[in-house]
């Protein structure tokens, strides 16, 4: 009788305490990024390097780049150091060994090789942070030790020369994606931001997703035309690759990806890493950026020979209208459109930090990452959506492309002749 009365007691202040509160939306997040860190699909950093210090590392401190020369004489923050990218629970990192599209391709092919080198310098100067990796293995084994795995990815297809023999000798010194454009049209694959020629993909086009894919090199398809997007999912046997793309139904912007090419990423198994870069993000930014450049048509129109007066009335019509600012609320607009569209599994981050002036209002460098997953847990995401987001869905993807390249291990090179 007197444990009844003990048990009843007991239950009669379990009943009258008060419920544990909610979990909170920053400690959903939290757990999510210690079970699996970010793996971030696109940082310039070695773009940096080269713009800032002619790729010479020597007085370079990734330990601190707030105050990092800007190669004109002064000082100007990166986004990136080691200390803000554990802030920002980074486990991994695709270091775009990006080249101007600007240049040729025989000077392509030298400068991207260049920054593989000092990309890959870079990672041994910091083996207590940085792994170096090239395989999903690579990738487990680095972030099991706490360290940043960090991979290579090609930016713009203009570094492979035209030459399927070049582009297999750079997945050898470890460039694990190629977007296959940047913002201009090639000889073989239309750009999003430069006037068609090929309505896609051409043949050589054709043979140079079928290459990547037969040796396990990721297809990344961010800055294409959404016809190159199509052709290269037509082609596709393994997942392709958005490392930093935002989606066109939030923001027009042609960077962005369609509707079209969402929907077929289930089929494909493919992943699209959403893009900090804020004019892809905000569609009143995007429009406001549209008005400035039309003012200053105007004013060049107006001021013919005159540049002083056209830099003075561009300031002016700033001041008098000023930018739109893009938030971490619009980073999760084009996440939740991706989920709606194409599905959780298809989700990353290609924050493309070191490639812009900044990302959005509290996530201005790489250590803002924990914000947007707040941000996607305060809108219901859960901790197992947020652990796809943050690094198993592209972990997949990279697995996947591994087990199509295993599959086709025996498949004949293909050739193209040389002149």
């Amino acid at each position: 009788m007197r444990n009844i009365v003990l048990l009843t007691g007991a239950l009669a202040l379990a009943l009258a305490a008060p419920l544990p509160a909610q979990t909170s939306p920053e400690r959903v997040a939290a757990a999510a990024l210690a079970a699996a860190p970010v793996w971030d699909g696109h940082n310039d950093v070695p773009e940096q390097l080269r713009g800032r210090r002619g790729n010479v590392l020597e007085g370079f401190d990734f330990n601190d780049t707030t105050k990092e020369p800007d190669g004109d004489g002064g000082t100007r923050a990166m986004h990136t150091d080691l200390p803000r990218l554990a802030q920002g629970k980074v486990g991994a990192q695709f270091w775009s060994v990006y080249v101007s599209a600007g240049l040729e391709e025989p000077e392509a092919v030298v400068a991207v090789i260049e920054q593989i080198d000092v990309t890959k310098r870079l990672i041994a100067a910091y083996p207590e942070r940085l792994q170096y990796a090239e395989t999903a293995a690579d990738v487990e084994r680095a972030m099991a030790a706490g360290k940043i795995a960090s991979l290579l990815g090609m930016e713009g297809g203009n570094s492979i020369g035209g030459s399927l023999a070049v582009l297999r000798q750079l997945y050898a010194l470890g460039a694990r994606y190629l977007t296959l454009t940047h913002s201009r049209t090639l000889p073989w694959a239309d750009s999003a931001t430069a006037a068609p020629e090929h309505d896609g993909l051409t043949d050589f086009g054709v043979l140079v997703v079928r290459e990547m894919q037969r040796i396990g090199m990721l297809v990344d398809i961010s800055h294409v035309s959404e016809a190159t997007m199509l052709d290269a999912l037509d082609v596709s046997r393994a997942p392709v690759m958005f490392s930093h793309s935002g989606v066109r139904a939030v923001n027009g912007h042609a960077r962005n990806v369609p509707d079209s090419v969402l929907a077929r990423l289930k089929e494909n198994g493919g992943i699209v890493m959403a893009v900090g870069f804020p004019a892809y993000l905000s569609e009143p930014l995007r429009q406001w950026g549209a008005n400035r450049d039309a003012e200053r048509r105007r004013l060049e129109s107006l001021n013919p020979g005159d540049p002083a007066a056209v830099t003075t009335g561009i300031a002016a019509w700033i001041a008098a209208n000023p930018a739109p600012k893009s938030t971490i609320g619009d980073y999760a607009d084009h996440i939740d459109h991706i989920r709606e569209v194409a599905g959780i599994d298809h989700i990353g981050i290609g924050g493309d930090y070191d490639g812009m002036e900044t990302g959005p209002v509290g996530m201005e460098d790489v250590s803002g990452y924990p914000a947007l997953f707040a941000e996607l847990a305060r809108r219901g995401y859960s901790q197992a959506d947020l652990e796809k987001i943050a690094s198993r869905n592209m972990m997949r993807v990279l697995k996947a492309a591994e087990a199509h390249a295993a599959a086709h291990s025996n498949d004949p090179p293909l050739e193209t002749k040389v002149s």
